[in-house]
């Protein structure tokens, strides 16, 4: 029971380095933007690939240390 606030504190820890990371970088290439009229689409397809790749390293780095 002791590990489950330690996970949580990692986790927010993680969220708000993540949070920084983006606000300086914002838009990264590849990311998809249409505006057309007053209608605008954004599709963070780059951005959602490197957070998907993060996530899943610091997911097994937890599995492997537990």
């Amino acid at each position: 029971m002791n590990e489950f606030p330690k996970m949580f504190i990692i986790l927010g820890v993680v969220f708000i380095v993540i949070g920084i990371v983006w606000s300086v970088f914002g838009k990264l290439p590849g990311d998809i933007l249409f505006k057309k009229g007053n209608t605008t689409f954004y599709f963070p397809i780059m951005t959602s690939i490197i957070v998907s790749v993060v996530l899943s390293v610091l997911l097994y780095i937890i599995g492997k240390i537990r």
